[in-house]
């Protein structure tokens, strides 16, 4: 028995080990998201930015962007993104556009058929702060936010304006709900 004992390395690490790994912290990973482009024509006009814009904002609230799609304004095809981000596991779907009270508007529809768990406060929030800020298209929304699974489902407006107040207003909300998610799964 002696034997086994003799063969481990008993000696203590030196003080750089030892504080390399005091000060070892694990951040916790970015949280991903896609973003969904809703719209028979407004993003395909040329020059159209919107996806870059967006990329860039989740990004500096501290997303990971996994995606962005473009579907036409159909309920189904709504849905089947949205969709897709949950089975994927992304923590936030963000889609943009088809909010409002045409006919084409199918979004707040698409998401409520998805969504577990409707999350009226981020919804109201967004539109308080859009019309504080000027964008008419933001706090006239019909968008709704909730929960499908473990992802979080926003509706934006289409306007830049209204993109990037509602981005800003609901990132901390949103990671909020995230981290509630991420506490309590199984």
């Amino acid at each position: 028995m002696p034997e086994l004992f003799d063969s481990f390395d008993t000696t203590e690490p030196d003080d750089a080990t030892l504080r390399a790994s005091e000060l070892e912290v694990d951040s916790p990973a970015s949280p991903c998201a896609i973003v969904v482009l809703v719209g028979d024509r407004r993003y395909d006009a040329p020059g159209d930015n919107t996806d870059e814009m967006v990329v860039e904002l989740l990004r500096e609230v501290g997303f990971q962007v996994d995606g962005v799609v473009r579907v036409k304004s159909k309920k189904s095809e709504i849905r089947k993104a949205i969709e897709t981000g949950v089975v994927g596991g992304v923590d936030l779907v963000l889609t943009l556009g088809g909010t409002g009270v045409g006919p084409r508007d199918k979004t707040p529809e698409a998401t409520r058929a998805v969504i577990d768990k409707v999350v009226p406060g981020v919804s109201q929030a967004i539109r308080a702060s859009g019309q504080a800020c000027g964008a008419v298209d933001a706090c006239t929304s019909r968008g709704v936010c909730g929960v499908s699974g473990s992802t979080v489902v926003v509706n934006l407006a289409s306007s830049r304006q209204a993109i990037r107040d509602g981005v800003s207003t609901a990132a901390p909300l949103v990671s909020h709900l995230i981290n509630e998610l991420n506490q309590y799964s199984v």
